[in-house]
């Protein structure tokens, strides 16, 4: 069985960082999309960040690239959300998703397509 276990949430102040974690196991998909999504009181919930095993491709929702950076480390099953200079704006429960496709060039953190969601962190930034 498939699972992802978000990790790294919490409450920090507007200007300060926080590295959030989705400990994977269970999956031996040859090829995936996996990364972030986040969902904000009373909003639909968007894309953040997310990352194409296919080609290393990334993508990241609008005006999140050089605040955020989304790593994938093979060896421990895990990708993470470094998430600096953070912003009220940012405060949203955070979900890890993965999709088992190939996809190159990576333009979209493809929703639709994801096979598997965790439970999600809360991120709180206070101003």
């Amino acid at each position: 069985e498939v699972q992802l276990v978000e990790s790294g949430g919490g409450l920090v102040q507007a200007g300060g960082s926080l590295r959030l974690s989705c400990a994977a196991s269970g999956f031996t998909f040859d090829n995936y999309v996996i990364g972030w999504f986040r969902q904000a009181p009373g909003k639909e919930r968007e894309g953040v960040s997310c990352i194409s095993s296919s080609d290393g491709s990334t993508y990241y929702g609008d005006s999140l690239q050089g605040r955020f950076t989304i790593s994938n480390d093979n060896a421990k099953n895990t990708v993470y959300l470094q998430m600096n200079d953070l912003k009220p704006g940012d405060t949203a429960v955070y979900y890890c998703a993965v999709a088992s496709i190939i996809y190159y060039y990576l333009v979209e953190c493809p929703a639709n397509d994801m096979d598997y969601w965790g439970k999600g962190t809360l991120v709180t930034v206070s101003s």
